[in-house]
């Protein structure tokens, strides 16, 4: 993906992000009036009750669940809490009508178009017919533009619950389900393919989706998710300082909990992949703002701030190798003998 490499910035224009994160911060102020009717949940992975403290932020608490090693909130927001957190949201409006317009150019052909050439990659290696593709939380719209384009499915169909984003995926002539995965009916319908990017973090309950997801999955189809990875570097390294650490992010897997995750709901586990390109970029520009400090670190002090020029790329693709980075890809078949 060397080709399509890109910095934070293009995907998050510098001019348009304070006014994000306002928006953010309104979002947040509203969430927290309801703290005290937050829930306390398991391992969203496992199922265990036992874990430790991670950290706070936002006046909210990560824990770490002692079997597993995933990060998790809790307590969190109830279902019907979150579902009106999305629909309201002030953050996503303004990334609908500011940001992804701004970006869309560049998402397209530094993010959607490899996304696009990744599953039909994936798709292709392990036979998967490639009928009707369905994306969980379409978002703008975008990719579910650029799979038409290829042509590589019959059908591609849009889930996206939030009003404003699911108004732009019909604006452009998408098949839109404006609902959860989790209320959504089908009617019978069988998807060869579910993609769900940047989603399952968010879930209250990931297990169900998980579930959901193989019901709607024809004979063999495939599930590919993307979320966060914990155990990754800028994770690793910045801890409540990531931006991948935010209220909206319920749950932090990481490859073998993701793993134990999906084999655990029905599902064969095909392949993982950490393909990142942030991590070196996001913990050097955490510590030349003065946010976290190298100076006792003199390993990375050399690779993300002395020689960033000639060793920050190749840093970055060691991490990618070696399921390091903090993004990370899971790709599952439904498993023989499942309806």
């Amino acid at each position: 993906m060397n080709s399509a490499a890109f910095k934070e910035t293009d995907i998050r224009p510098d001019h348009l992000m304070q006014g994000q994160a306002e928006r953010y911060a309104s979002d947040l102020r509203r969430l927290l009036e309801h703290k005290k009717d937050f829930v306390k949940v398991a391992c969203p992975a496992c199922g265990s009750d036992n874990c430790r403290e991670a950290f706070r932020k936002y006046e909210l608490t990560y824990m770490v669940c002692s079997a597993c090693e995933t990060m998790y909130l809790t307590p969190r927001p109830t279902p019907e809490m979150l579902e009106t957190y999305y629909a309201t949201s002030e953050n996503y409006s303004y990334w609908n009508k500011y940001i992804f317009p701004a970006s869309e150019e560049t998402r397209r052909q530094k993010l959607f178009v490899p996304r696009a050439t990744r599953i039909i990659e994936i798709a292709r290696r392990h036979g998967v017919h490639m009928g009707t593709l369905l994306e969980v939380g379409a978002g703008f719209g975008t990719f579910c533009q650029e799979m038409i384009r290829t042509r590589a499915f019959e059908q591609v169909i849009a889930v996206e619950p939030t009003p404003d984003l699911a108004r732009s995926c019909r604006e452009r002539n998408l098949e839109v389900i404006e609902r959860p995965i989790e209320q959504v009916e089908l009617s019978g319908r069988k998807i060869d393919v579910i993609v769900s990017f940047e989603v399952i973090e968010h879930l209250f309950a990931p297990a169900d989706f998980i579930e959901k997801c193989g019901r709607f999955l024809s004979k063999d189809g495939l599930l590919v998710l993307t979320c966060p990875n914990v155990k990754g570097f800028d994770i690793q390294i910045l801890q409540s300082l990531s931006s991948a650490v935010d209220s909206q992010h319920l749950n932090y897997f990481h490859p073998l909990s993701l793993t134990r995750l999906v084999e655990s709901s029905g599902f064969e586990m095909l392949e993982i992949q950490t393909p990142g390109q942030l991590d070196a970029e996001l913990v050097r520009k955490s510590a030349l703002a003065g946010q976290i400090d190298l100076s006792n670190q003199p390993f990375l002090q050399s690779v993300l701030i002395d020689n960033w020029d000639r060793a920050g790329k190749k840093f970055q693709q060691f991490l990618a190798d070696n399921l390091l980075s903090s993004h990370m890809w899971l790709a599952a078949r439904k498993a023989k003998g499942g309806e």
